[in-house]
């Protein structure tokens, strides 16, 4: 168990960084203003007119780094940070959310799987730390035979989430090369803007990185105490 407290210890230590590091970019990027005085929202309605998009709105949401894109009610949400302010993370942030929005249209089919899994890893995730819990317990008290299978239940249900963090990253990472592709095509912004742009939606990309690799290296230790156990 020390090695499990061991392991949650460091990548909780690696996200933080990195989110550390992510929050320090895009207060530096926020102080880069554009040169063509364009507002995140006003960024957002562009990209989505340029690309056809016309049963998507633009709307503003409460709280710091709480954009996201939303395929149930077709709403690209930008944060307070985002919606109405005028430089280079606004625009790196709005382009991006918006790049979900495009994939939703063409169909992307990184998107579409993800979309599928909502519903399970919702549901799966907040379980299957417990059902593993609850498998090795019963397994030490009455031998391994139930227990065993109990365990391997909640791996399954812990993959499952692992699965979904794996999918994220080229949802993540496609979203941003075609915010980048658009606002250097279209002249959005000057070299200088691009480049902070860029580093910004660099970093966000890290922390799903990190999280897909925290969830993989979870799943890992947990299947090791199973299958190790049984002998």
């Amino acid at each position: 168990m020390m090695g499990y407290y061991i392991l949650i210890g460091a990548i909780a230590l690696v996200s933080w960084l990195v989110s550390s590091k992510l929050k320090s970019k895009f207060k530096h990027y926020s102080k880069v203003h554009l040169q063509n005085g364009m507002s995140g929202a006003e960024i957002a309605e562009k990209m989505l007119a340029d690309h056809g998009i016309r049963d998507v709105k633009v709307v503003s949401t409460p709280g710091m780094l709480t954009d996201h894109y939303n395929p149930a009610n077709k709403t690209v949400n930008l944060s307070e940070g985002v919606y109405n302010q005028r430089n280079a993370s606004a625009a790196a942030v709005a382009a991006h959310e918006c790049g979900h929005a495009v994939q939703h249209a063409q169909a992307y089919e990184w998107l579409g799987l993800r979309s599928k899994l909502v519903p399970v890893v919702s549901v799966t995730s907040s379980l299957s730390m417990w059902v593993v819990f609850g498998g090795l317990a019963l397994g030490a008290a009455a031998g391994m035979g139930l227990g065993y299978w109990v365990a391997v239940a909640g791996l399954v249900m812990m993959g499952m989430a692992t699965l979904f963090s794996f999918v994220t990253l080229p949802v993540e990472y496609d979203a941003s090369n075609r915010a980048l592709a658009w606002l250097k095509n279209k002249n959005i912004v000057t070299p200088q803007e691009y480049e902070g742009s860029e580093d910004a939606l660099k970093w966000a990309a890290r922390t799903y990185l990190v999280a897909a690799i925290g969830s993989l290296a979870t799943l890992v230790y947990w299947g090791l105490q199973v299958f190790g156990g049984r002998d």
